[in-house]
C-alpha cells in the first residue's frame, strides 16, 4: 500500500512539473502584441482612421429644425451616420437624414460605395443649406430627406436619395433646358458618376431603388427612390 501511495505521488509531482513547463512556453516573448480578431462589421472608418474628416454632426432635432414637416413625417425619419471617399482622398464623416423605411439601405449603401472606393464629395443635412436644395445640388452634396410638395417628391418623405448631383447632373431629353445643377455635366472618367450598370446603381437596383436616368422626361443621374 505504502508503495502505490509513493508511486501516485511521483505521477502527480511529474503531471505537475509538465504543467508547469507548458506555461513557461506560452510566455516566450511576453512583450508581444496580443492578435485581437473583431468581426468585421465592428471594424468602421474611425477606427481604421482616427483622423477621419467630419463633415456633418447633427442632433436628430438639429438636422429636422424648420424643415416644415408635419409632425407624421417626422417622426418616420432616422439620422444615419454614413463614411465615404471625399475629393481629397480621405475619408469623410457625414449624415443622412432619411426614411426609417430605407434607413438600414442607406447604410448598406454607403458601405458599399465606401468598399468601391466610389468618391462621395459630402453628404450633409440640408439644414446647412436652409432647406434650399438647390443650393445644396449645386455644392455638390448627397441628401435624402428636404420637405416639399410631397405630391411629386419622394425627398419630402425622406424615400429619395440625390448623389453627387454636379457629377449626375438632371439632363432633359426633349428640351433645350440647361442641365441642373447649372453647369454640370456628366463625365463619366470621373469618380463619383453614375451610368448604366455601373455597380453603385446596380446595388441600388438590387436593394429595390429606382433610378432617375430612366424618367420620361429626363435623366436624373443623381436621383434614387424607393416607393
Amino acid at each position: 500500500m505504502k508503495q502505490m501511495h509513493f508511486i501516485l505521488l511521483i505521477i502527480i509531482l511529474l503531471l505537475s512539473c509538465n504543467e508547469g513547463k507548458g506555461d513557461k512556453r506560452q510566455m516566450i516573448n511576453p512583450k508581444a502584441p496580443a492578435i485581437i480578431t473583431l468581426p468585421p462589421d465592428t471594424l468602421t472608418p474611425e477606427a481604421i482612421l482616427p483622423d477621419t474628416i467630419i463633415d456633418a454632426d447633427y442632433t436628430f432635432e438639429e438636422a429636422t429644425k424648420d424643415s416644415g414637416a408635419p409632425e407624421s413625417i417626422i417622426n418616420s425619419l432616422e439620422l444615419v451616420d454614413v463614411f465615404y471617399i471625399s475629393t481629397d482622398g480621405k475619408i469623410h464623416k457625414g449624415q443622412i437624414v432619411t426614411n426609417k423605411l430605407i434607413a438600414d439601405n442607406i447604410k448598406e449603401l454607403f458601405r458599399f460605395m465606401l468598399d468601391e472606393e466610389f468618391i462621395i464629395e459630402k453628404a450633409i443635412p440640408i439644414v446647412r443649406y436652409e432647406w434650399n436644395d438647390s443650393l445644396s445640388m449645386a455644392d455638390n452634396n448627397s441628401y435624402s430627406f428636404c420637405y416639399r410638395n410631397i405630391s411629386y417628391s419622394k425627398h419630402a418623405e425622406g424615400m429619395a436619395i440625390d448623389i453627387n448631383p454636379l457629377f449626375n447632373p438632371l439632363i432633359w431629353k426633349y428640351s433645350d433646358k440647361p442641365n441642373e445643377p447649372l453647369g454640370a455635366v456628366s463625365d463619366t472618367t470621373v469618380n463619383g458618376t453614375l451610368y448604366p450598370n455601373h455597380p453603385v446603381v446596380n446595388e441600388f437596383r438590387r436593394l429595390g431603388f429606382r433610378w432617375g436616368h430612366n424618367f420620361t422626361k429626363y435623366h436624373d443621374d443623381h436621383h434614387f427612390e424607393k416607393r
